[in-house]
This record gives C-alpha cells, sequence and structure tokens, in this order.
C-alpha cells in the first residue's frame, strides 16, 4: 500500500495534475481498494486540517503585502536598497538582493517576493545595460529569502503541525536569511565585476538618510510583526492582522498611494491565495494522515536508526530529498507531507525540532530556483518574458552559493538556534 500511495502521488504530479489534487487521489485510491473506508474522510480530514487558529495568518499576511505593495511600499524599500548598496560594483543587482530581504519581511512567500521585485526591477536594470536574462535570474535568487526571513507562511504552517513557537521559528530564520541575502550579494558583486558594470553613483549618507525617512514606516512592519509577538502583546496571528491594517494605514494616510477603488482587487487576489494555500494544506493533511495510518514514518525512522546513527547522514540525505522535492511541491504542502514523517526521526536522533524546521524551511526556499522546475523559475519568467533556459542559465551561479550556505546551515547548527536561544524563545 505504502508504495502504491507514493508512486501513485508521484506519477499524478509529474504529469501536470495540480498537487492538492495529486494528494487527494492517491489516498482516495487506498481508502477505495485496500482499506474499504468511505471516502468522506477526505473532506472531513481537510476541513480538520485546516481548522486552527495558527493558520489564520496566512490570509492576513497575505493581505499585509498585497496592502503595502499597492500602497507604495515595494518602490520605497527598493529605493532605500539602492541608498545602501546601489553604488556598489552591478549596484542594482545588489539592490535586488536587499530589496528582496526587505520584502520578505512582508510577504512572506517567495513566489510574491519574487513577482514584486522582479516587476519593479528588471526594466530598470536593463535600461542600465544589464542583461535581461541575468536581470531575471537575479530577481528569482532574491526571492527564494521570502520564506526563510520572518514572517514566513511556511514557518508558520511548519509551527503548527510540529506543535513548537512560531515567534522561535521566525526569530530562528531571521540570521540564515540575512545570510542567504549577503551571499546573493556577493555572488553578484563577482558577476558584475566580470561584465564591467559599475554602481550607481556615489554613496551618499545624505541620500541614506533621505531613503530611510521615505522608507521608514514600510520599515516598521517587520518590526511591528517581530516586536509584538516577542514583547507578548500578539499572538503570530493577531501580528498578521495588526500587519494587514497597518498597511492599508501607511497606504491610505502615510504614503496616499492605495485608494478604496483598489481594495476589490486586492482583497479578490489575497482570497484567491489564500483559497489554493488552504487547499493544499488541507490536501497535505489528508496525505500526512494516510502515510500515519500506515506507519510509515515508525518503520522509516527503525530504518534510518537501524543503519546509522549519525546526525549528519540524516540531514544530508534530509537536504537532498528537500531540495527535489522542493522543485515538485509547494513549500507549505512538502512541509506538511513530510514533517509527520521525519520529525519523529529527527527528534529520535537528538536533533533540535526547531533548528529542523528552519533548516527544512531553507531547503524548500533553495528549492524554489533549482532546475528544471522550481517555483521561482517560473514566476520570474512569466513576468520578464524570458525563456525558462536562459533564466534557468543565469541562476546558477546563485544555486551553487545558496547550497555552500545550506551545507553551512546543516553543519553549524548554531546559526539557527542562537537567536532564539539567546531571546528565550526556543
Amino acid at each position: 500500500m505504502e508504495f502504491v500511495l507514493i508512486l501513485t502521488f508521484l506519477i499524478l504530479t509529474l504529469i501536470g495534475v495540480p498537487i492538492a489534487y495529486s494528494l487527494c487521489i492517491s489516498v482516495s485510491i487506498i481508502l477505495a481498494f485496500y482499506l474499504n473506508m468511505p471516502q468522506v474522510l477526505i473532506p472531513q480530514t481537510i476541513f480538520t486540517g485546516v481548522d486552527s487558529f495558527s493558520f489564520m495568518a496566512v490570509p492576513f499576511f497575505m493581505l499585509a503585502g498585497a496592502f503595502m505593495s499597492g500602497g507604495g511600499v515595494t518602490k520605497r524599500l527598493v529605493h532605500f536598497a539602492n541608498a545602501i548598496v546601489g553604488s556598489l560594483t552591478g549596484g542594482l543587482a545588489q539592490v535586488v538582493a536587499v530589496s528582496g530581504m526587505f520584502f520578505a519581511a512582508i510577504s512572506g512567500s517567495s513566489a510574491a517576493t519574487t513577482a514584486a521585485i522582479g516587476s519593479t526591477m528588471v526594466d530598470e536594470m536593463e535600461k542600465k545595460g544589464y542583461e535581461r536574462s541575468w536581470a531575471t535570474g537575479v530577481v528569482a535568487a532574491g526571492g527564494t529569502v521570502g520564506i526563510v526571513i520572518p514572517p514566513s507562511i511556511t514557518l508558520v504552517v511548519y509551527g503548527a503541525i510540529a506543535g513548537i513557537s512560531i515567534g522561535g521559528l521566525f526569530i530562528g530564520g531571521l540570521l540564515p536569511g540575512i545570510i542567504m541575502g549577503i551571499t546573493m550579494c556577493i555572488v553578484s558583486f563577482f558577476i558584475a565585476k566580470k561584465k564591467g558594470l559599475r554602481g550607481e553613483g556615489k554613496f551618499s549618507f545624505k541620500q541614506l538618510l533621505k531613503a530611510f525617512k521615505e522608507s521608514f514606516f514600510a520599515l516598521l512592519t517587520p518590526v511591528i510583526i517581530i516586536g509584538g509577538i516577542y514583547g507578548g502583546i500578539l499572538t503570530p496571528t493577531e501580528a498578521a492582522a495588526v500587519a494587514a491594517v497597518y498597511g492599508i494605514v501607511i497606504g491610505m494616510f502615510v504614503y496616499k498611494e492605495l485608494k478604496l477603488k483598489d481594495f476589490p482587487a486586492i482583497l479578490f487576489n489575497a482570497v484567491i491565495g489564500t483559497t489554493l494555500i488552504m487547499f493544499i494544506v488541507g490536501a497535505a493533511k489528508v496525505f500526512g494522515w494516510m502515510v500515519t495510518y500506515l506507519e510509515i514514518p515508525h518503520r522509516l525512522g527503525a530504518f534510518i536508526v537501524s543503519i546509522t546513527d549519525s546526525t549528519l547522514f540524516f540531514l544530508l540525505a534530509m537536504n537532498v530529498l528537500l531540495l527535489i522535492l522542493g522543485t515538485l511541491v509547494n513549500a507549505s504542502a512538502a512541509v506538511i507531507i513530510l514533517t509527520p514523517i521525519f520529525l519523529p526521526v529527527a527528534i529520535q536522533l537528538g536533533i533540535d525540532p526547531l533548528f529542523f524546521g528552519v533548516l527544512m524551511v531553507v531547503n524548500l526556499a533553495i528549492g524554489c530556483i533549482t532546475p528544471p522546475v522550481g517555483l521561482d523559475l517560473f514566476v520570474a519568467s512569466a513576468i520578464t518574458k524570458v525563456p525558462l533556459d536562459r533564466v534557468i542559465r543565469s541562476v546558477i551561479p546563485y544555486l551553487g552559493a545558496l547550497l555552500v550556505d545550506l551545507l553551512l546551515f546543516t553543519l553549524f547548527s548554531d546559526i539557527i538556534t542562537v537567536l532564539p536561544r539567546l531571546l528565550g524563545v526556543e
């Protein structure tokens, strides 16, 4: 049965069936032909899978990102990033990486970060002499930090499934996300130097201060979210709701670029996006329930422990699996499918669940630009109209550098756990 379940899911996914349907159909086949259980278990499990207070943070974070993007926040963040690193070699490519980190602290989504930065930066980079294909590759890579730097929708999902502190996960993802952003800046520097691309003007503290003032209210967003959670004032869900309201306030009354006429489109897109995510989450819960029912986690754990007691071997194997799966499956769905399977094994091997969760999300983030079917590659290609094969060629140097980061995080777990430990939120 286990073989049929997993094989059916893989075949359906590879032939292009939407991931949520692939998950449910594979379980439906097992119920019908092997267990003789009623199919009504599937919708019931979908409902119970999304019936969690923690998951309410997902639509609010999506709304917050949508309102802020529509309210002029994105371009101000890009302007601020330009004031910081625009004067460096390959300045606009550096701006993409830094802007990605800033917008990640608002959107919680790699695809949303890629779309927001790509629609803002690629045309401008092309005007300044950057190859459009390379600019698109930079944007795709820059979007990876969208689900690592808090607030991250995928970390919310992991925290809800694993039953550990979402606040601790947010703090745990902060340093790896920053390191990934800096790594992309370094890669861009050397590529730009080879291409003979210089920075944009000279660094000026005056311009930096001016850009900071213009983007101050936008930069307050992560402070409100993180500060509210760790100050004990807000739960992650309440912080997401406050961020959404805050996005409306600064968009309408501070930057004055968000109009009432924009609300229907923003709300509609947020509802569609939330529905898709929650359907995938519910379907993944169905698949996870069947996996648990068939005792796959227990048997897999026993098998791994029987062949090795090395945490490093286990983590390296997980890295390979997640990088591959991250190209095929939505990150949140992958977390829900794999957490019930591998977290018990990780705990049995003495691995910190917080460290394991953040490492999973970093893997899945890198999977978003792993050829041939990484999600952010398609998002960037669709926005810029650059053929996918050219985007893939441009993103390879960034992918290699991020894989080095991943190995670093795997070998030195303190990179992830040091801040949660210092703040007492593990």
